[in-house]
Formats: structure tokens, C-alpha cells, sequence
């Protein structure tokens, strides 16, 4: 992995990364506290992560407002 990155190819794919996929999982991480699922099975938690993922962009919305497309 360290090769990988280390490459110029690799930093920027890595870069595009971390721009786009992480910061929502941090938040929801850290933010909404789902530090782990309460429901068990895999239709509940796909349920229960779309209902999170749902509230991550209701309060984005609310916050930034929604954009014109």
C-alpha cells in the first residue's frame, strides 16, 4: 500500500478519496454516534444505514440548503 500511495498516480487517487467518501462516514461516525448497528441481520441494517445516511443529508440540506440543479 505504502508503494502504492507513494506514486503520483497513487496520491492523487488517494486524494479523491478522502475528498469524497470519508468525511461522510466520519461524521456519521463520530457526529450521529452509529458506532455500531442495534438491529441484527442484513435487511435491518441496510435499513437503519439508510435511515443514517438519510438524516446525514436532511442535516446538510438544512444546514448549506439545497442546491438548484
Amino acid at each position: 500500500m505504502k508503494r502504492k500511495i507513494d506514486t503520483t498516480i497513487g496520491r492523487t487517487i488517494y486524494g479523491m478519496r478522502l475528498a469524497a467518501g470519508e468525511p461522510p462516514f466520519a461524521h456519521i461516525r463520530s457526529t450521529m454516534g452509529l458506532d455500531r448497528f442495534s438491529l441484527r441481520g442484513k435487511k435491518k441494517v441496510s435499513t437503519q444505514w439508510n435511515l443514517f445516511c438519510v438524516v446525514h443529508s436532511l442535516k446538510k440540506v438544512h444546514t448549506y440548503g439545497a442546491v438548484a440543479s
